[in-house]
């Protein structure tokens, strides 16, 4: 073997030595895990309405998962102005919504909590925030008829600037009752800081209600014009008779 023939073979071995397929898998890099809520904290949720203004929503409270506060902390960090809104925590916040529902520029933060009786309701807490200051607004409990085959499990979603409501419907309320399969859908709106609602879904009670507001139809008119003859019969022998004293 020649000295130019030594060359080529040597570099072919180097080109593939370098170049050879690396088997040895390449960890990529960890994906930073979401901060965890540390105690007394529950829950907590940014919400950044426009540059500048964010709200964070949070709950806490020891000793019971059921009961608790929650704060609202406005950060208007263009003014240099942060506020907190506080207020008493029935059940567990699941979720936060953003919405103007009334179209008046100023947001609005509704605050969804779960809890527990005999059923798992949903509780809205309701704020609309006109630059720093706070209102409280009134959210409706379900009325009745919309109560009736109520058990819980609410969903809630924004759509066009309304806050839908969905839950399954049951063939009672007591604990005992099954999903009729039915599904109840309500639609809420604001105007002058005041909620109205109505009921997008046909499910099982607004047909038994139907039911109930049935009218019976009147006899017919053959069996009334059978005893207006009976009484024409025992009128005329009365006449007949008193003519025949006179």
């Amino acid at each position: 073997m020649n000295f130019r023939n030594y060359l080529f073979i040597s570099a072919v071995c180097v080109i593939a030595a370098c170049g050879g397929d690396d088997k040895t898998p390449v960890k990529s890099a960890p994906v930073a895990a979401k901060p965890a809520v540390m105690a007394p904290f529950r829950f907590h949720k940014a919400i950044e309405v426009s540059p500048g203004q964010t709200y964070d929503v949070l709950s806490w409270g020891r000793g019971s998962s059921q009961i608790g506060a929650f704060a609202i902390l406005h950060s208007d960090s263009s003014g240099m102005k942060y506020t907190t809104t506080t207020g008493d925590l029935d059940g567990e916040i699941t979720d936060v919504y953003n919405a103007d529902m009334d179209v008046d520029g100023n947001p609005e933060i509704l605050i969804q909590a779960k809890g527990k009786d005999t059923v798992n309701y949903a509780k809205i807490y309701a704020f609309e925030f006109n630059n720093n200051d706070a209102h409280k607004l009134d959210f409706p409990k379900l009325t009745n008829t919309q109560r009736k085959g109520y058990r819980g499990n609410d969903n809630f979603y924004i759509r066009e600037g309304k806050l839908i409501r969905e839950f399954p419907v049951h063939d009672g309320n007591s604990a005992s009752a099954k999903p009729t399969g039915a599904k109840r859908q309500l639609e809420y709106s604001l105007r002058s800081n005041n909620f109205t609602v109505k009921q997008l879904s046909t499910d099982s009670a607004t047909a038994d209600n139907d039911k109930q507001v049935v009218v019976k139809q009147p006899e017919p008119e053959k069996k009334q014009s059978v005893s207006k003859s009976k009484k024409r019969k025992h009128t005329e022998p009365k006449k007949k008779r008193r003519r025949h004293r006179g």
